[in-house]
């Protein structure tokens, strides 16, 4: 496979090489991932798909332009074309194409290449047979001075503060803009470290940028772990962004993440507690929470901690990690519309869908929570934008509705400024894959797997049996125009409502910022079953 790979490679050279300088750069479309195709990542990964196929090279293929290619294979090739596109551009000699071979996830990787396509260094992994430069073994570092950290640090658009404090407390930093390159550094012992830290979901790793970097670290003998310590491991999804640290041995991850080089390690996590009062069991349950966070850093919302006479504040106002929200989904929606931590549903509500226990669990989920026995599961949110002034995202979806009872509107849609949908209807949503299994539901969006990249433009009670669902891109921008000269209620998330008068337009986007759940065991699925089949 090694050969193949190095083939493939050669193939996206050659490919390239003759793509003018001026032309590299050029964006020819939008990638699967959702993030623009230049003139070179396009040709470098039709090199590479163009060789699969002629060659009858049995996998399937991940790619960042095109996505998922199934080739009927038990393997999956991760491919990143080009990994330092930027770098390409401007000339600078440090891009590669990163290739990586296995299955599920970052874990079931048991092949790797690398090549720098200026210099065709070529770095190399095969699981259980070590890392090679060139052929010759490749070992990270074994011990590191605490005095003479060199660390891989990124440090773009979107970068967390802790980098740049890091970047002043060690006694050298670098930042190339190619995390493959940069991983093997720490590979072949010539950096102790490379963090990655961006405190914009988006800037953050991909599975393409770090499969082939992963296993060739590994089989160096270094480690790769998530900010909070424990074990890193991304599924085959280009959906998923990651945050993670990687080191030439565990010395460094304490001396980086101990707080002594400027960055935290493994913080206990800050509790806050928000509880809907309305309901009979609120009080009680939220007892039980506090109850089971003894010792823990705890902050009450105002109105649960007045209640128990406790000190309090707005959730607004709470700097914590982890939210624990007593009440139904409304509950979870009204917290994420004013915090930006991670929720742990606890559901005293109805159906509770996006809630993670029910009451009766209380005291087993916190201890999860606590022992840390849990993943975090990130959605997208909607944008919002009217009259030029940015509204609050939605996690489940905007909705635009007549303002009158039994009276029909008239609206355009527009995707990317191209006219999809002109229709006669009480009004219509615009909803995420979260919100699919929600409102958008009810009047016959599809339901969306969460790991698919995509938005859904749903018509509520159209006049006319043709206007139907549109699945749409995250890339995409959604205007909505309000054709006639009355208005519509503008209502995102349940939670927050405005008017729109008349002839006006609104804008729709897949926000920066993502919305976090606490989850355990089950999946998507056997939510779906339990929650809305079997639980109505």
């Amino acid at each position: 496979m090694i050969n193949i790979l190095s083939e493939i490679a050669e193939h996206i050279r050659k490919a390239i090489g003759l793509i003018p300088c001026a032309k590299r750069g050029e964006e020819v479309c939008i990638g699967m991932d959702g993030t623009p195709t230049t003139q070179i990542d396009k040709v470098a990964e039709n090199a590479a798909l163009r060789y699969i196929q002629e060659n009858n090279v049995r996998v399937n293929v991940l790619s960042e332009e095109i996505g998922f290619v199934d080739n009927g294979a038990e393997d999956v090739l991760v491919l990143d074309p080009i990994d330092g596109t930027t770098n390409s551009v401007m000339g600078v000699p440090m891009y590669t194409v990163s290739m990586a071979v296995g299955k599920g996830s970052l874990k079931g990787v048991h092949t790797a290449y690398v090549e720098n396509l200026v210099t065709r260094d070529r770095y190399t992994a095969v699981k259980g047979k070590g890392a090679h430069l060139n052929g010759k073994r490749i070992y990270a570092k074994k011990t590191s001075d605490p005095e003479g950290l060199m660390m891989m640090i990124y440090l773009g658009n979107g970068a967390h503060p802790d980098s740049f404090t890091l970047a002043k407390h060690v006694r050298s930093s670098r930042a190339y803009g190619c995390a493959s390159i940069e991983m093997a550094l720490v590979a072949t012992g010539a950096a102790d470290g490379f963090l990655m830290n961006a405190d914009n979901n988006r800037r953050s790793i991909r599975i393409i940028d770090i499969a082939a970097s992963y296993l060739i670290l590994k089989e160096a003998g270094g480690e790769i772990y998530n900010l909070d310590g424990t074990d890193f491991d991304m599924p085959f999804d280009l959906d998923h962004r990651s945050n993670f640290i990687a080191v030439a041995n565990n010395e460094v991850y304490d001396m980086v993440m101990s707080g002594s080089h400027g960055t935290r390690h493994r913080h206990a996590n800050r509790y806050g507690v928000y509880v809907n009062m309305s309901l009979p069991v609120a009080v009680d349950a939220a007892a039980r929470v506090i109850k089971a966070l003894d010792g823990e850093h705890v902050v009450l919302e105002k109105e649960i901690a007045e209640h128990l006479g406790m000190e309090g504040c707005p959730i607004g106002k709470m700097d914590v990690d982890i939210l624990v929200t007593v009440g139904g989904d409304g509950t979870i929606l009204r917290a994420m519309q004013k915090c930006n931590a991670s929720i742990f549903g606890v559901n005293a509500g109805g159906v509770g869908f996006l809630a993670e226990i029910p009451v009766d669990m209380i005291e087993e989920g916190i201890a999860r929570l606590r022992d840390r026995r849990y993943r975090t599961d990130e959605r997208l949110k909607l944008q919002t934008v009217f009259n030029g002034e940015k509204l609050a995202d939605a996690v489940n979806e905007a909705v635009i509705h007549t303002d009158s009872i039994a009276k029909i509107r008239q609206f355009r849609v527009y995707i990317d400024g191209s006219l999809a949908a002109d229709l006669r209807a009480d009004g219509v949503i615009i909803s995420t894959p979260t919100g699919s299994t929600c409102y958008a539901m009810s009047v016959g969006s599809p339901i969306i797997d969460p790991r698919v990249n995509a938005l859904v433009m749903v018509p509520m009670a159209a006049f006319k049996f043709a206007a139907r669902p549109i699945v749409m891109p995250t890339s995409s921008k959604i205007t909505v125009e309000l054709v006639m000269d009355k208005g519509c209620l503008l209502v995102i998330d349940g939670q927050e409502e405005h008017a729109i008068p008349g002839r006006s337009k609104i804008e729709f986007s897949m926000s920066s910022d993502y919305g976090r759940f606490i989850r355990f065991d089950d999946d998507f699925y056997t939510r779906v079953h339990e929650k809305l089949e079997s639980g109505l």
